[in-house]
C-alpha cells in the first residue's frame, strides 16, 4: 500500500510544480502504555508505527506557499508571513510551524507541499504529530537549519499548543519523530531522557481497532483534562510547596489533600498517579519478558481512563471489553488522546486469526459499523525518502 502512497503524492506534486525536492515520511505512533501523562511530567511508552504521512516539498517561486492536502482534496495558499486560523483545520498546523521558526527568528522562505499518508484522521495515532514534525523536518532539511530531532519534536509541539490551541504534551511528536524500528521508547516528559526498549517478539503482534469515531481535540475536552490536572497540582501545592508536576505526587499524598479538592480533580490527578506507576510497571514487566503483567497493566490503564480520567466513549468500552476477555490477547486499552479513535491490543500471534473474526462480530454486533483493523509494525521514525 505504501509505494502506491507515495506514487499518488509525487504525482500530484508534480502535476502542480514540478518534481519535488525532498520527500520525507512521517510515521504515526501507538501509545502501549501511559495516557495523559507526558504533559504531567510523567512517563510513556509509544513507538512510531508503519502508518504514515508523505510529504513532498521544493521551494516556492513566488512570495506565497502553496500546500496541498491530497486525501482531502483540499488547496490552501499562504502569503509568506501573513498568518491567520483556516476553517479548513489542517492548514493550522504547517502554519504553526512556520510560526514557531520565526520565533526563533529563523526566516523560512515560501514553501510548495503536497502530503498524504495512511493514517486516518482522528483514530488516535496521531496524524497531527505526523504532520507538524514531518513538515518541520522537511523544512529542517530543505534548508539545512541544523536542528535535531529533539528540537524538532519540541518544534512540533509548540505548533500545536501556541497557533493550533491544542495543549497536548510532547509524547506524540517524540514518537513520530525519534522511533525506531522493533523498539519502544520509555519516554520520561520530564527531561526527556529515552530508553530505547526493543519489542521484536514475532508471537505478539500489535493490533489496533479502530472505533471509527472520530475525536477533535484542540479547544475541547482534552484541554480541560490538562487545566484540571493543573488546579490540582496548585492545591497540592498548599501542602507540598516544593513539587512541580503529578509526577511528584503519591497517592498517600493526593488523599491527604483530598479534602481541599473538587471531587472531578481528585479523579482526574487519581488517574494520572496511577497511570505513571502503571507505566513503570509495565517497563519492569517488560524488561523481564513478561507480557503477562504488561498486559494486566494495559488493561487497568484502560479502567482508569474510562472510570477517572472519562476520556474513552461507549463504543472504544466495548471493544476494549470484547478484547480482554478474547483467548490469546494480553493486554487491551484505548490509546491516544481519547473520545475516539483506537483501541491497541497485543495478540498472541496463533491467535491472530480468531482475534479478527471475534473483533469483526463485536464491531457489527456492537458497534453495528463494518470492522476496521490494523495489524501494525514498528518502524523507525521520520525520514527522508530517496
Amino acid at each position: 500500500m505504501t509505494p502506491v502512497i507515495i506514487d499518488r503524492v509525487r504525482e500530484a506534486f508534480e502535476a502542480r510544480f514540478g518534481r519535488e525536492s525532498i520527500l520525507i515520511r512521517a510515521p504515526g505512533r501507538v501509545n502501549l502504555i501511559g495516557e495523559h501523562t507526558d504533559y504531567n511530567e510523567g512517563y510513556v511508552l509509544p513507538a512510531a508505527i508503519d502508518r504514515a504521512i508523505y510529504l513532498a516539498m521544493k521551494p516556492g517561486k513566488e512570495s506565497q506557499c502553496h500546500w496541498v492536502s491530497l486525501d482531502l482534496n483540499q488547496t490552501f495558499d499562504l502569503t509568506a508571513g501573513i498568518f491567520s486560523r483556516s476553517e479548513l483545520g489542517w492548514p493550522d498546523y504547517l502554519q504553526g510551524v512556520l510560526v514557531e521558526f520565526s520565533a526563533m527568528g529563523i526566516y523560512v522562505p515560501p514553501v510548495d507541499a503536497v502530503f498524504g499518508g495512511d493514517i486516518p484522521i482522528g483514530s488516535g495515532m496521531s496524524s497531527s504529530a505526523a504532520l507538524t514534525t514531518g513538515f518541520a523536518f522537511a523544512i529542517n532539511s530543505l534548508f539545512n537549519l541544523g536542528l535535531d530531532r529533539v528540537a524538532i519534536a519540541k518544534l512540533g509541539q509548540r505548533a500545536e499548543n501556541n497557533f493550533v490551541g491544542m495543549n497536548c504534551g510532547i509524547m506524540d511528536q517524540f514518537a513520530s519523530v525519534l522511533g525506531r524500528e522493533k523498539t519502544l521508547l520509555q519516554l520520561d516528559c520530564r527531561d526527556l531522557s529515552c530508553i530505547f526498549v526493543p519489542f521484536s517478539r514475532a508471537d505478539v503482534r500489535v493490533v489496533l481497532c479502530d472505533s471509527q469515531v472520530k475525536h477533535s481535540h484542540a479547544g475541547g475536552e482534552y484541554n480541560t483534562r490538562r487545566s484540571q490536572c493543573e488546579t490540582g497540582v496548585e492545591i497540592l501545592k498548599r501542602h507540598h510547596p516544593e513539587i512541580v508536576s503529578l509526577r511528584d505526587i503519591s497517592p498517600d499524598m493526593l488523599d491527604a489533600a483530598r479534602p481541599d479538592m473538587d471531587e472531578v480533580v481528585y479523579r482526574r490527578c487519581s488517574y494520572v498517579i496511577a497511570e505513571n506507576q502503571r507505566v513503570l510497571a509495565a517497563c519492569n514487566a517488560l524488561a523481564d519478558n513478561d507480557l503477562a503483567t504488561f498486559g494486566v497493566n494495559m488493561n487497568h490503564s484502560h479502567y482508569g481512563m474510562r472510570d477517572e480520567y472519562e476520556i474513552t466513549c461507549p463504543e472504544l468500552d466495548a471493544l476494549q471489553s470484547v478484547a480482554e476477555s478474547a483467548a490469546g490477547v494480553l493486554g487491551s486499552r484505548m490509546t491516544g488522546g481519547g473520545f475516539g479513535g483506537c483501541t491497541v491490543n497485543l495478540v498472541e500471534e496463533v491467535a491472530l486469526a480468531d482475534f479478527q473474526n471475534i473483533m469483526g462480530e463485536a464491531f457489527r454486533q456492537k458497534l453495528g459499523k463494518e470492522p476496521i483493523i490494523h495489524i501494525c509494525q514498528l518502524k523507525g521514525g521520520t525520514e527522508e525518502l530517496g
